[in-house]
């Protein structure tokens, strides 16, 4: 039976759901190091991984807790590329650098569920590929153009029509899907507690609640400092992406930010869930005003849509979730949560140098399990290694985005008028 939840419910399913946290004390003291790393989230828990698998003395302070910003408030998506198609790549970095990015994470979900694999991390692994959904019948045209151009670089993706989506995702909704098998799903927070204790185990020290309050080059060194301590370094790593504070002399660029919210439903018995997603992919919808959908171990109902949260976008979720499935209209919601997602304007992902030896990843524009854990341990490799030649993506020594907070509003207030029209609707 259904129970009907009323008001709103603001607790992060991944944080009620996950393994318990590594024990990583506050930083007190002095130390020095070859690699400094700030922010515990996918970035800077594959890099501090990557250094120390190395043989490297690594060093990760994190503001607040491993997982705190987006790596715990993720989908669970762990898809293969970007929300660009490969030509669009091609076209923003040219044909070399575009092949070169679009290859690295084409691999990032084997990346992924290797590294999971290899360290038995707990977190829910599903590789059962993700579904591209067509929203409308423009929606399918835009998928069989990604299709071809997928298809022409070996990719194993399939696109199907309305029936087998159907079929597949228990809703009669969509015009289509592109599926996409070398992708799955994860439970973000487990995954990134389980990059922390595997990075613990390979030697590198983290410290959570260690907000670094200013860094300085002096010397051929970094220096951080927190309330606690000062750590000295050859190299350092700025991995704080949308979820950067301000740190005096860290010249870390703004982007404009994209909120995001989910819910989740009770878990389901098969009786009412049985043919929904049955086999276990994770999807996204091909709308301006982007939705998600997948469940988790338990047999929740996981719904997504851009918006920060909030009684608008919460109505529009419960609504949207009785259209694609009517029987489940009036389901216990569990759980609701938001995360930010640092969205650049040609939603590329960038490596910017700010100093010797020391560079910032950000903007990875939604997409942050495989290409967080790709370009962390990328840019680890570069420091310890000093080449630059295996990157992602070309370093940039600066970076400027126009109207930043003209556009962050832009994105909430679309997504505020979208999800309140299509309540009249």
């Amino acid at each position: 039976m259904l129970k009907k939840t009323h008001g709103s419910v603001t607790s992060n399913l991944w944080g009620k759901t996950a393994v318990s946290a590594p024990d990583a004390a506050s930083f007190q003291g002095e130390r020095s190091v070859d690699l400094a790393i700030i922010g515990g989230g996918y970035t800077g828990l594959s890099a501090a991984l990557a250094a120390a698998e190395q043989g490297a003395e690594v060093t990760l302070l994190e503001a607040e807790t491993v997982g705190h910003g987006g790596s715990g408030r993720n989908v669970g998506l762990v898809n293969a590329g970007l929300w660009l198609p490969p030509e669009a790549v091609n076209a923003r970095l040219g044909p070399a650098a575009g092949e070169r990015l679009n290859a690295a994470l084409a691999a990032a979900p084997d990346m992924v569920f290797d590294l999971i694999e290899r360290h038995a991390m707990a977190c829910e692994p599903v590789r059962a590929g993700t579904l591209h959904l067509a929203h409308a019948r423009n929606g399918l045209k835009d998928l069989e153009n990604r299709a071809a151009q997928l298809a022409a670089r070996g990719a194993p993706v399939r696109l199907l029509d309305a029936a087998e989506t159907a079929r597949r995702t228990g809703s009669d909704r969509f015009h289509g899907a592109l599926y996409d098998p070398r992708a799955g799903t994860i439970q973000p927070l487990g995954y990134a507690r389980g990059l922390a204790r595997a990075a613990q185990d390979a030697g590198a020290r983290l410290h959570e609640k260690s907000p670094v309050v200013a860094v300085q080059q002096v010397g051929g060194q970094w220096i951080l400092r927190t309330s606690g301590g000062k750590l000295r370094a050859r190299s350092l790593i700025v991995a704080t992406n949308a979820y950067h504070q301000p740190i005096d002399q860290t010249p870390v660029p703004k982007v404009p930010i994209v909120q995001y919210f989910q819910i989740a439903t009770e878990p389901l018995g098969d009786n009412l869930a049985g043919d929904i997603l049955m086999n276990g992919e994770g999807c996204w919808d091909t709308g301006l005003i982007m939705t998600s959908l997948r469940r988790d171990r338990a047999g929740r109902l996981i719904l997504g849509g851009m918006g920060g949260g909030g009684r608008i976008h919460e109505d529009w979720a419960r609504r949207k979730l009785a259209q694609l499935y009517p029987r489940l209209r009036g389901a216990g919601i569990e759980h609701t949560w938001s995360g930010r997602i640092a969205m650049t304007g040609d939603h590329l992902p960038r490596i910017r140098r700010f100093g010797p030896n020391a560079f910032a990843i950000y903007g990875y524009s939604g997409r942050g399990i495989g290409p967080g854990t790709v370009f962390g341990r990328a840019v680890a490799h570069a420091l310890i290694e000093q080449s630059e030649t295996a990157l992602p993506v070309p370093v940039i020594e600066g970076h400027h985005e126009p109207f930043v907070r003209l556009k962050t509003l832009f994105y909430e207030t679309g997504a505020r008028l979208a999800h309140f029209a299509a309540a009249r609707s």
